[in-house]
């Protein structure tokens, strides 16, 4: 099953890790991503950690781990490409299902592109 299709059809819960140019790491709560035609997975992200050290390291980790216990999943190393803070296009990418979404008013908001390096199943703890 290709990226696009996975990620509309499975449920689950992801952390993206990025670290800043001094290698400090950080670990973040994201929505499943967006998969583009072109197959570029795009997060929508506010101006925090995550987005401040993607600034400076473009390399960023996602771990995905479907809903129904073990440990299925996707591990998927990443490379920013772009972002775009057009607010037609953030919308656009919003996902209906997540009503409970805190917002911020006059957050900003950023859609994040990325390419695929790798892409490993996800698998149980002290295994690589």
């Amino acid at each position: 099953m290709d990226l696009k299709s996975y990620f509309e059809q499975t449920k689950g819960f992801g952390v993206l890790a990025t670290a800043d140019a001094e290698g400090h790491v950080d670990g973040a709560v994201y929505a499943r991503p967006h998969v583009m035609d072109d197959g570029a997975l795009v997060f929508i992200m506010k101006d925090r950690l995550t987005h401040h050290n993607l600034q400076s390291n473009p390399r960023a980790a996602y771990v995905f781990r479907e809903d129904g216990g073990g440990y299925k999943g996707k591990r998927l190393f990443l490379i920013k490409v772009r972002e775009s803070e057009d607010p037609q296009l953030i919308e656009s990418l919003r996902r209906k299902s997540y009503p409970t979404r805190s917002e911020e008013p006059g957050a900003k908001e950023f859609a994040v592109f990325f390419s695929v390096e790798k892409e490993l199943p996800l698998i149980g703890a002290g295994s690589s």
